[in-house]
């Protein structure tokens, strides 16, 4: 038995969600009350560097790992693991 594309039903098929890492970040922050410079300070982190993680100019898995840590998240809810 061979697999190719056209065999494949497409009727069921749903996109795979994708995480936006930058709204995650800012809506956990806001929920406890955390100033970005609040959250900089938390996890060790430059001001700039959390705005860039905000902006979604910066996904480096290093500074959303110790984000996840200062707000408590899961790695999942980063797209991590």
């Amino acid at each position: 038995m061979s697999i190719s594309l056209s065999n494949l039903d497409k009727s069921n098929a749903q996109p795979i969600p994708s995480v936006n890492v930058a709204a995650v970040v800012r809506t956990a922050r806001e929920a406890i009350g955390y100033s970005i410079d609040d959250l900089a300070v938390t996890c060790g982190l430059l001001v700039a560097e959390i705005r860039d993680v905000e902006s979604g100019e910066d996904v480096d898995p290093a500074k959303l790992k110790r984000i996840a840590a200062a707000l408590q998240l899961p790695l999942a809810s980063l797209g991590l693991e």
